[in-house]
């Protein structure tokens, strides 16, 4: 007859011994851990005709080696053959006993978590929804107990059997902390190195390991040192660590401990109801206010309102700089350098109507791409996201969806394509395929500067209004999709529950600013120097074939975006022009610039560009981003309530924002910024979510967002036509 064996964990006086003694009675034996004098017990009961070994490992908070009692838990729950572990919880101290059982989780163990002392919990007014605790620790059993009379013992027992008699496969947990974006990237490269190796990989879980050497842990540093090809996993583990410490400003033991308990503190939230007790942490202090039942979303929505007013107004003198840089100066100087090389005239229009018009149409938006990268590390890094998604748990909740899935399409503000591989971290496959159509209504990054440029163009005044209700319209109109696809397509499957982690705030670091903010600046320059470039010069092609057309409407490009142009009819905005825009914003949304850029500005640059000295120029460059830097001051100190700084309030404006004026009315500018948060998402989006979910899914998304976009863009047009 097979004998199993399991490990008994748990914290110092969470009655460990009693449910030891009240498993194996007087079959059990007392020694010493090999080469230790730590006290070891090992006992054995036989139930339901299976035998079991029960060894009872040193209390301890935790499996981090502080302490020979934690090396020695540690090492025998990972080598020691363990079939299954009983994690002994003392339930009046639910959230400190906790950290130990996460810890065994991650080791891929099996796992039955005893809740212990469950009499005196009650007895102190403490209810703990054990079910839910389970559910939300990945389908771990949950056994009330009361060691010391024995209470709930069998039915201990008879989980165990249970879970014994599974296969691996049944036993397998699918818990793993989110450990944020930076971290979950170095433990996954380095977790592929473990693996790999032909060694570490099979003694240890990759993913584990990988944690304990980022924590630094310097007795299994020795041991990876021993192995063969040990040195190269440390060099890369090493590397990890600075990384992390150069972007958080902390060491990555102290943020992966942070994580833990901010995963734990979460799940506490949601499953221990007691009375309420002083003295609470500045973070649980905090949190009463902006994670409360009734302000949290207030105050969500206030904190975008002034991310946007801080992005609005910092940028746009920038903005009005850039733009005055790209058409004086760059266009002067690649003018002047054609123009020695005696450069035929197609070409020079391919530069300066194609290519700089193209780009630096573009470009012009990138200081308020910069605000809004920097302003939403400050809130990542903060832990203020954490509290947005925990916040929105309730209400989404309602709809069919739960706040961890809140949390991609928070990152689809940032970009689409990343947001839609986050959803793998949602357990559930309905969770996944629902989060993964709805963030392409989160307004990405790149659609940001179509705001900027009517918000500019035609409502000057009341562009941080424009901009924060584009936003808060792609979050309901994601909505209203979760209600009618739950309605129509996910009947009957409620959504799963889930812990979110939240971390304690910290006050961001410089570095870890600037890091994020410069990944995503990069993207953007990067693609602008690129993939936009190389887009406008084909554009450039397109819109002057065949050869020697007298009007761009003619051309190949003009005679496409013609036909399209009469379905955008009834929008207010069916003309070549905009159809073009919206047709190779399918490419990319910042390509919807750069194609009105070549099409309205390049035509005002087609005569000679006006002759000015080298003095002006540089003039335009440093002394025109001089007084950007002043005016940009300027505008953040007003935003401070009861300051104002006096200033010269000069009308910020760009070339194509001018002719923007006499090309669209301001309903139908209304409506064609509503088209472009809504339709289509970029080719790249549709390439992940179709890698993700299907061909069939990817296809629902782009005929369910067009139909989306051309409804909501009508009824804005037919309003507006009405107010304005």
């Amino acid at each position: 007859m097979h004998t199993y064996t399991i490990a008994l964990a748990g914290n110092p006086n969470a009655g460990k011994s009693s449910i030891f003694n009240a498993l194996t009675g007087q079959h059990q034996h007392v020694g010493n851990w090999p080469g230790k004098t730590v006290e070891k017990k090992e006992g054995t009961f036989t139930h339901r005709g299976v035998t079991v070994q029960v060894v009872d490992l040193p209390g301890t908070y935790s499996l981090s080696a502080f302490s020979p009692e934690e090396v020695i838990a540690r090492d025998f729950l990972i080598e020691g053959n363990v079939d299954a572990v009983i994690n002994v919880v003392d339930a009046t101290n639910l959230e400190r006993n906790l950290y130990l059982t996460v810890q065994i989780l991650e080791m891929g163990l099996p796992l039955i978590l005893a809740l212990n002392m469950i009499d005196v919990a009650e007895e102190k007014g403490i209810r703990i929804e054990d079910e839910q605790l389970g559910l939300l620790l990945g389908g771990v059993p949950v056994v009330r107990t009361v060691g010391s009379r024995k209470v709930g013992i069998d039915r201990l027992k008879d989980v165990l059997i249970d879970l014994l008699e599974r296969t691996p496969e049944e036993t397998r947990s699918p818990f793993h902390i989110d450990y944020g974006r930076d971290m979950e990237r170095e433990i996954e490269h380095l977790a592929h190195a473990i693996e790999a190796h032909p060694e570490l990989g099979h003694r240890y879980p990759p993913r584990w390991l990988a944690i304990k050497l980022l924590e630094a842990e310097e007795d299994l540093l020795q041991r990876v040192r021993r192995t063969p090809g040990g040195e190269e996993i440390l060099r890369l583990a090493e590397e990890s660590r600075e990384r992390l410490t150069r972007v958080y400003g902390e060491t990555p033991d102290i943020l992966i401990a942070d994580r833990r308990y901010g995963f734990i503190h979460g799940l506490v939230r949601r499953v221990l109801h007691q009375p309420r007790q002083e003295g609470l942490s500045l973070s649980d202090r905090i949190d009463r206010v902006v994670a409360s039942r009734y302000l949290g979303i207030p105050i969500f929505l206030l904190v975008m309102y002034l991310l946007f007013e801080l992005v609005v107004n910092v940028s746009t003198p920038f903005l009005d700089w850039v733009d005055a840089v790209f058409t004086g100066p760059v266009t002067h100087l690649a003018y002047a350098i054609l123009t020695a090389l005696n450069a035929p005239p197609w070409l020079t229009s391919l530069v300066i109507d194609g290519a700089i018009a193209g780009v630096g149409s573009i470009m012009t938006f990138l200081p308020g791409l910069m605000i809004l990268y920097i302003f939403l590390a400050i809130l990542e890094d903060s832990g203020y996201m954490a509290r947005a998604a925990f916040v929105m748990d309730k209400v989404m909740r309602i709809f069919g969806l739960h706040g961890k899935a809140f949390i991609p399409m928070i990152l689809g503000f940032g970009c689409n394509v990343p947001a839609v591989y986050a959803t793998r971290t949602l357990e559930n496959a309905r969770d996944r395929l629902l989060t993964g159509l709805l963030i392409p209504f989160m307004s990405c990054s790149a659609r940001l500067p179509v705001y900027v440029l009517f918000g500019l163009a035609f409502f000057p005044h009341h562009m941080t209004i424009l901009i924060w209700s584009l936003y808060v319209v792609g979050i309901l109109v994601a909505v209203l999709t979760s209600v009618i696809a739950n309605r129509f397509l996910f009947r009957g499957h409620p959504p799963s529950l889930f812990v979110l982690e939240l971390p304690p705030y910290r006050m961001p670091t410089w570095y870890g600013i600037w890091t994020h903010t410069w990944e995503h600046t990069r993207e953007f320059v990067v693609r602008a120097g690129t993939v936009i470039l190389l887009i406008s010069i084909i554009l450039w092609f397109l819109l002057n074939l065949p050869w020697g057309v007298s009007h761009p409407r003619d051309s190949y490009f003009g005679r496409v975006s013609e036909v399209a142009a009469i379905g955008l009819r009834p929008l207010g905005f069916g003309t070549w022009q905009a159809s073009g825009a919206l047709l190779t914003g399918f490419i990319a949304k910042e390509v919807v610039i750069t194609t009105m850029g070549q099409i309205y500005v390049g035509e005002t640059l087609e005569e000679e560009p006006p002759q000015t000295s080298w003095r002006e120029d540089v003039e335009t460059v440093v002394v025109g981003f001089g007084k950007a830097v002043v005016e940009a001051g300027r505008r953040m100190f007003n935003i401070l309530p009861g300051l104002h700084w006096e200033g010269e309030e000069e009308e910020m404006d760009t070339v194509l924002a001018a002719t923007l004026r006499q090309a669209f009315t301001p309903a139908a500018a209304l409506a064609f910024v509503v088209f472009v948060l809504l339709y289509v998402p970029c080719v790249a989006t549709l390439a992940a979510i179709r890698q993700e979910f299907g061909t069939r899914w990817a296809l629902v998304s782009v005929v369910y967002q067009n139909s989306v976009a051309w409804i909501l863009a009508f009824i804005v047009y037919r309003v507006g036509l009405l107010l304005m």
